[in-house]
């Protein structure tokens, strides 16, 4: 799948989303009454819409690292939002076998096929002249949305310790037992939410002055 987002020049806050679709259809080619041999093939389906996303002028940095390179990885799309796409697999609605010379010229001229599309095939597509097409009408439900970073305020509440307790019919000198008198390594699980007031300036952990 390739997704594009650009600006609308004439809307400010609108962007077109320019989706396209890869398929690797896979079928059973009967030649007389031979056996069924499966080919395969690539069906590709285009989708542009047009969805509100908002404005913003901010450079966004990261702290991610970037070797052999500049800290710039969200500089160039920094005031644009990111497109999402949520797909399930498609269904088959209709197939056809016709003469090359039926199909569309457009068809006919698909080209612009990304890399890693191809390597997802055994051989090289054909896009020649010669032979057969087969037409698939393919049926696909999709979610497209905007989605871009935001600052909220948001009430938070402290850390909330499980009340609720095991039971079990266990003995005294069963591990079980034991297990139940270990107390709840909350440190473990929560990271502490400041350092603990001392005297004075500073506070001394560990035999460190903090």
């Amino acid at each position: 799948m390739y997704i594009d987002v650009e600006p609308i020049g004439f809307n400010r806050g609108f962007y077109t989303v320019d989706v396209r679709y890869f398929y690797r259809v896979t079928a059973d080619a009967f030649v007389g009454a031979a056996r069924p041999v499966e080919i395969c093939g690539l069906c590709v389906f285009d989708k542009r819409v047009i969805l509100f996303g908002s404005e913003g002028a901010a450079k966004v940095f990261s702290s991610e690292t970037v070797f052999d390179g500049l800290d710039n990885q969200n500089l160039p799309d920094s005031s644009k939002p990111t497109a999402v796409v949520e797909a399930v697999n498609p269904i088959v609605l209709g197939m056809k076998l016709v003469d090359v010379c039926e199909c569309r010229p457009c068809d006919c001229e698909l080209t612009e096929i990304p890399p890693c599309i191809c390597a997802c095939f055994g051989s090289d597509l054909c896009f020649g002249s010669e032979g057969k097409r087969i037409y698939v009408t393919l049926g696909q439900f999709s979610i497209i949305r905007l989605e871009r970073d935001a600052q909220l305020l948001m009430p938070v509440y402290d850390y909330c310790m499980p009340e609720k307790e095991c039971s079990c019919a266990c003995g005294e000198d069963d591990p079980c037992a034991i297990f139940r008198h270990v107390k709840f390594p909350m440190e473990e699980f929560f990271p502490p939410n400041g350092v603990t007031p001392g005297t004075g300036c500073c506070q001394e952990l560990k035999g460190c002055c903090c």
